[in-house]
């Protein structure tokens, strides 16, 4: 009758180092783990994100650190974006990457975060909070003029400019729109700036928008798209509306952005650095985790391209191929 004792103790030491190992899981990362880092993103499948997932690998391989990087599929899914980032805090991780698609929508979670111990890194866009450490970003005020200047020397300081927007709630959107709008009023009292429309980042919408914005204005003479889909969008609308002489400028680098800047369908573009941004939240991560300090913000930088200085390498290094 021994046998039947016998394994009964060894389930029971199954059942308490599996109860165990589950507790370790569930806890953040202790003495001899890896620091974990749950990054979510406001998209995935753009190239800009995947650049900017990269790069935080590419960081988090050389410290040692491991990481999540998830978001939604589009960039207008904010109740999507919630849930990961509920689920992100209920991993317990050493450190909380955020770039929100609402400024304030995901507040309730940081703020549960900073109850639980975990520091939070904004990137790319800021949040109505300072829960934050730090926010890693562009300057997209600053970017959003440039490309507002760009564009306004294309149209010879004259003309009627429609902006597709890609969000009017995240912190970027609402740069990339301000900074333009007021590049404009400040320095080109002979364009008019048209009402901001809003096609979500969506490219199909954006190039819908921009048909009707053409239809609805047929003066119209530049546009702005304020991201990767919003620009894509723009190119798309113009050339299904037949107006090839319709000036475009854009934000970020994709693929088919560069394409449009090299033939010439598009003047040129705001490249960021994704590369850099995902290297810088998981150093500030990691910094804010091993209790060191950060500045408020930092920049990673932008850059203007067009088809003069888009093969150039200093440019070539920051787009998103």
């Amino acid at each position: 009758m021994t046998p039947r004792p016998r394994r009964g103790a060894a389930l029971a030491l199954a059942v308490l180092l599996a109860a165990l190992s589950g507790c370790a899981a569930g806890e953040r990362a202790g003495e001899g783990r890896k620091p974990y880092i749950a990054i979510v993103s406001k998209g995935f499948q753009q190239q800009f994100w995947q650049s900017v997932r990269k790069g935080a690998q590419q960081e988090a391989e050389r410290r040692g650190a491991e990481i999540s990087f998830q978001g939604p599929a589009t960039e207008s899914d904010v109740e999507t974006q919630v849930t990961q980032v509920t689920n992100a805090v209920g991993r317990r991780p050493d450190a909380l990457a955020l770039a929100a698609l609402d400024s304030r929508a995901t507040e309730p979670m940081l703020r549960k975060a900073r109850r639980a111990g975990i520091p939070v890194i904004a990137f790319d866009s800021g949040v109505d909070s300072r829960i934050p450490r730090t926010t890693v970003a562009t300057d997209n005020r600053a970017a959003a003029a440039e490309a507002a200047r760009r564009l306004a020397a294309a149209l010879h300081g004259k003309g009627q400019v429609a902006v597709i927007a890609h969000s009017q709630t995240s912190g970027s959107g609402i740069d990339r729109r301000d900074g333009f709008a007021r590049w404009m009023a400040d320095h080109a009292p002979g364009i008019e700036l048209l009402p901001v429309q809003y096609g979500g980042g969506d490219q199909t919408k954006s190039a819908d928008i921009t048909k009707a914005v053409i239809t609805a204005n047929p003066g119209v003479d530049g546009v702005y798209g304020t991201n990767e889909g919003s620009a894509m969008g723009v190119i798309q609308g113009v050339e299904e509306s037949g107006r090839k002489n319709i000036k475009t400028v854009g934000f970020d680098s994709g693929k088919g952005q560069i394409d449009a800047v090299e033939d010439g369908r598009m003047v040129g573009a705001i490249t960021q650095d994704p590369l850099a941004i995902g290297r810088g939240v998981v150093d500030a991560a990691l910094k804010a985790h091993g209790g060191g300090e950060l500045p408020r913000t930092v920049d990673t930088g932008y850059y203007w391209y067009d088809r003069h200085n888009v093969h150039d390498p200093k440019i070539e290094a920051v787009l998103y191929r």
